[in-house]
């Protein structure tokens, strides 16, 4: 009877170890998957100050795009370089040289 409990012994030992063992790769597992996750929020958290410090620089270049819209000139709108730019052809009325001109 010794021997068959010593066998049970030995055998819940070697489980025992085992469970362990799988509960360590687990845990460290789950460290990781943590690190990667915060690192994975940090990430967004830089980009929306990023897309913050963008939303502020268009709404100063909005303001200063109304501003000359406000003080009457006729500019096109947009900036070059932003694909909101546009540039007017003039359209010749009969012949001449490409360039409407407008008496005062």
């Amino acid at each position: 009877m010794d021997d068959e409990s010593s066998f049970f012994e030995r055998e819940r030992d070697r489980l025992t170890a085992e469970i362990t063992t799988g509960f360590e790769e687990l845990l460290s597992s789950s460290n990781n998957l943590n690190r990667k996750l915060e690192e994975v929020l940090g990430m967004t958290r830089e980009y929306e100050t990023i897309a913050a410090l963008w939303q502020s620089f268009h709404e100063l270049m909005r303001g200063h795009r109304d501003e000359d819209d406000n003080s009457g000139e006729a500019d096109p709108h947009g900036l070059p370089g932003t694909g909101g730019h546009v540039l007017t052809a003039s359209k010749s009325g009969s012949g001449g040289g490409g360039e409407q001109q407008h008496e005062a």
